[in-house]
């Protein structure tokens, strides 16, 4: 299912991600996406994080859900193209050509379900169950 990943945008999209890419976009990302399947796509190409001006919220919840992080920060999509490098220090900052941009922080308990790879695996961790 992970090759038909974007297909509606630009269908060439899945096949140029690589494992560890990282993903920026602009508002509202992730809107119409309702259902689990969105963010479990974007995990299984390899996507390591997702940083877009906003997002939608039930996409953000489902996303959180399935472990793939997920960053707001309004500025630097505007200011990058697509392939360049960036490296992100989770609830700090982007840094981008020698300019850090400041992200939101996530609270702790997302960060540790995004840590464990997801909801389900967070509880049955938290439950001693793995």
């Amino acid at each position: 299912m992970k090759q038909y990943g974007f297909s509606p945008l630009r269908p060439e999209l899945a096949g140029l991600i690589k494992e560890g890419d990282i993903l920026v976009a602009g508002k509202n990302f992730g809107c119409g996406s309702s259902r689990e399947q969105a963010p479990e796509i974007i995990k299984a190409l390899g996507v390591k994080c997702v940083i877009a001006k906003s997002f939608a919220r039930i996409f953000f919840r489902n996303s959180i859900n399935n472990g793939l992080l997920l960053m707001e920060q309004p500025d630097l999509y505007d200011d990058m193209t697509e392939g360049d490098i960036i490296k992100v220090t989770v609830n700090e900052h982007v840094e981008y050509q020698g300019r850090f941009y400041q992200i939101a922080s996530l609270p702790q308990n997302l960060v540790d379900i995004i840590s464990a790879g997801g909801l389900v695996k967070a509880m049955r961790k938290r439950n001693g169950l793995d």
